[in-house]
C-alpha cells in the first residue's frame, strides 16, 4: 500500500497558520478524552456518603476537603458534633460514623484494646501559634511541677492530649508516680476553663486558641508551661478509619483521606488570612445556628507533616509514656501497626511532591 505523507506548511502562510490551530484544538480534546477515558477507568467507589461528627463553630478538615471540591463525587453526612476527640474516634468503633479524629495517645489505648481501627492521616498539632499553655493566675504560689501536688488542674477531657502532656511534664520534673497521682484532673467545658481558674475553682487550667488569646488579653494569668515546651512542633492526633470500613471500602477510603491530606496542606500553604476566610464562608453556608466568632483567632493548623502524613515518631513517643505509666506492657504495640499511609495524598510513591 502506498501511504503519501501530508505536507503541513506552519510557516509564512494562512493555511499553516489555519493547520496550526487546528493541531491545538486537536491536542485540547485528545487531552480532554483521556482525561474521560481515566474517570471511566478508575476504579468506582464502594460508598458515596461519609458520616462524621463536627464541632461548633469549627470546620474540620472533612468538611473544608468538600468545600475545596477534593472530595467529589463523596458527599458528608453531618450527624452531630462532639466535644471530645475520644467520644468521637470511639463513635468510629461502634460504627455510627466512618471517620473521627482524636490525640495518639486516646488512638493507642483503644487499638491496645482491641478496638479495630487504624489512624490514617494527621490533622491537628502544636506549633509557635497553635499550642496548648498550662495557666495559673498571675500571683499564685505556683512555679513549678511540685509545686502542683496537691492541686488542681482544668483539662477539657480526661484521658487525651491535655492529661498526657500534663503527665509528662510532672515525670520530667522528677515527681514520682505516687506524687503525680496527687495532682487532681477536673473535666471542665473549654469555654469555662478559665473561669474555673479566676473564681478559684482550680489551681490551673490548660487552654489553647482563642480561648487562651482572650484569657491573656483580659490579664492576670501566667503561663506555667506549654505542650510546644516538651515536644516542640508536633503532630498530636489523626483521624482514624475502622478495619471493617477500609476493607470493604477501599477506593472510598482513598477518596476520602487523599482529600483529607489535601485539604491539610492547602491550609499549611495557604495564607492564613484566606483560610479563615473560607472558614467563615463554610459556617455561613451549612446554617446551623453557632458562634462562629473564634475562626477570627484561628492561626495554624499545628500539623508538623506534609498532608498529615504519619511516622513512627510520633506515636512512639506516647507508646513509651503508657508503658512507663503501666497502661501498656513493653512491645504489647507497635507504632507501625497503629497506622498507614497508603491513603495519603501525599503518600511516598504517590506524587513527585510526596516527602
Amino acid at each position: 500500500m502506498n501511504m503519501r505523507r501530508p505536507i503541513v506548511r506552519l510557516a509564512g502562510s494562512s493555511s499553516g497558520a489555519s493547520v496550526a490551530t487546528r493541531l491545538r484544538h486537536l491536542s485540547w480534546a485528545l487531552l480532554l478524552m483521556l482525561g474521560f477515558i481515566g474517570q471511566a477507568l478508575a476504579e468506582p467507589l464502594e460508598k458515596t456518603e461519609i458520616r462524621y461528627q463536627g464541632w461548633a463553630g469549627q470546620v474540620t478538615f472533612p468538611e473544608l476537603a468538600e468545600d475545596l471540591g477534593y472530595l467529589a463525587p463523596l458527599k458528608l453526612k453531618w450527624v452531630g458534633n462532639t466535644i471530645s476527640g475520644p467520644q468521637d474516634i470511639q463513635t468510629v468503633v461502634t460504627g455510627d460514623i466512618d471517620v473521627g479524629g482524636a490525640f495518639y495517645g486516646a488512638i493507642i489505648k483503644l487499638i491496645a484494646a482491641k478496638a479495630p481501627i487504624k489512624a490514617v492521616v494527621g490533622y491537628y498539632g502544636s506549633d509557635a501559634d497553635t499550642y496548648y499553655g498550662y495557666y495559673v493566675k498571675e500571683d499564685s504560689p505556683i512555679r513549678s511541677a511540685r509545686d502542683l501536688i496537691g492541686k488542681k488542674v482544668a483539662v477539657n477531657t480526661l484521658g487525651a492530649h491535655l492529661e498526657f502532656v500534663l503527665r509528662e511534664y510532672l515525670a520530667r520534673n522528677g515527681l514520682s508516680a505516687s506524687e503525680a497521682k496527687q495532682v487532681t484532673l477536673v473535666a471542665v467545658p473549654p469555654v469555662t476553663g478559665e473561669q474555673a481558674l479566676r473564681q478559684g475553682q482550680v489551681e490551673v487550667t490548660a487552654l489553647n486558641g482563642v480561648l487562651r488569646d482572650k484569657a491573656l488579653e483580659r490579664g492576670g494569668l501566667r503561663k506555667l508551661f506549654a505542650d510546644t515546651d516538651l515536644f516542640g512542633n508536633f503532630t498530636g492526633g489523626a483521624y482514624v478509619l475502622r478495619d471493617k470500613f477500609i476493607r470493604e471500602n477501599p477506593n472510598t477510603a482513598r477518596k476520602l483521606i487523599e482529600g483529607i491530606s489535601r485539604a491539610i496542606e492547602w491550609v499549611r500553604e495557604t495564607p492564613p488570612e484566606e483560610v479563615r476566610a473560607r472558614f467563615d464562608k463554610i459556617v455561613a453556608e451549612r446554617k446551623r445556628n453557632e458562634d462562629a466568632s473564634s475562626i477570627k483567632y484561628w492561626k495554624s493548623t499545628g500539623v508538623a507533616s506534609k498532608g498529615g502524613l504519619i511516622a513512627d515518631q510520633q506515636l512512639q513517643v506516647w507508646i513509651d509514656w503508657l508503658v512507663k505509666d503501666g497502661l501498656l506492657k513493653p512491645d504489647q504495640i507497635k507504632a507501625s501497626d497503629i497506622y498507614t499511609n497508603d491513603f495519603n495524598y501525599y503518600r511516598p510513591g504517590k506524587t513527585a511532591e510526596a516527602k
